[in-house]
């Protein structure tokens, strides 16, 4: 519940306060956001048309494609037309829209990545239980889980957020609204609810990369009884999973696990975790993986030539 609140509205500091600069945050990230649509868009639709890629690794990988579109619009439009606004102002009600919507698809990406990590596991090293363990049901199941954890995550940091009382200042030294730069505006002791931010966002990053890097190093481990052409496959699909895990989750265990204090790099670190990895997720499961190029090639090739016989 919102109390004793004077603020109706924010003023986002941005990225940067130089005109020259706002003009070249503009073009960047509107590439970035562009980029991360459409490539995204493209594993989706090959995913979903594709027969060859219908084993769960490519379900929950439709999945995250979608989680990146979303997580990426929560904060890259605004950043964007922002660029170019004189005063770059966001009600009091959109930036708790924004905090809700971050954290929500934030912390989908991260179930949606173990969930990948659980399906390696069990493919390489429980290969003959694979199509038993992880059949079309318990992905569907384990998605729905993902979804229900990731809103009752939100639900408890937009908890927190309506909690906040701002009666002084309302320039958030940031691009987007979140729990961090927010603290710094609360006229309150901001003691304990920092301490249940960092528990909550920050133990489950913490604690889904630690799963993830234990449970890859295990499935490594396990190549060693594979032969040289199934063990030089999985340590190959294994990479691009290992290289999105430390992307992702490098930003983000730096952002949510520490007290409300500020660095300069925090506004770049952040970029790099809402909308730089989004753009980049596309780009290594579609140039390290063959199945998936060949999928949007044949599909692609169809839909020209059927377009060209028209």
């Amino acid at each position: 519940m919102q109390q004793n609140n004077n603020v109706t509205k924010f003023i986002l500091l941005g990225l940067t306060q130089d005109p020259k600069r706002q003009k070249m945050v503009f073009v960047i990230f509107f590439i970035f956001y562009v980029g991360t649509v459409v490539g995204n868009f493209l594993i989706i639709v090959t995913i979903k048309a594709s027969k060859t890629l219908g084993s769960p690794m490519y379900f929950f990988l439709f999945y995250l494609s979608l989680v990146d579109t979303c997580f990426s619009t929560s904060t890259a439009p605004r950043l964007i037309m922002d660029a170019l606004s004189a005063k770059k102002i966001i009600s009091y009600n959109e930036c708790m829209t924004q905090i809700f919507a971050l954290h929500l698809f934030g912390s989908m990406e991260i179930f949606v990545l173990v969930l990948m990590a659980v399906d390696r596991y069990v493919a390489i090293c429980k290969p003959l239980r694979y199509p038993t363990i992880m059949s079309g049901q318990v992905c569907i199941i384990l998605i729905v889980l993902a979804w229900v954890g990731s809103f009752i995550h939100s639900i408890a940091q937009i908890s927190l957020a309506l909690r906040l009382p701002f009666c002084g200042s309302n320039l958030i030294d940031h691009y987007c609204c979140d729990m961090q730069p927010l603290l710094k505006l609360a006229c309150m002791d901001i003691y304990v609810i920092n301490i249940l931010v960092v528990s909550n966002s920050g133990a489950l990053c913490t604690s889904s990369f630690v799963i993830l890097m234990i449970s890859y190093v295990v499935i490594l481990h396990s190549l060693r009884n594979h032969s040289a052409e199934g063990k030089k496959k999985a340590l190959f699909t294994c990479t691009s999973h290992i290289i999105v895990v430390i992307l992702f989750f490098g930003p983000c265990i730096f952002m949510y696990t520490r007290p409300p204090t500020t660095f300069s790099v925090d506004k770049m670190v952040a970029v790099f975790y809402a909308i730089g990895t989004p753009f980049l997720n596309p780009l290594i499961y579609t140039l390290r993986n063959a199945k998936v190029k060949n999928a949007m090639r044949k599909l692609w090739h169809i839909k020209i030539t059927s377009e060209s016989k028209k």
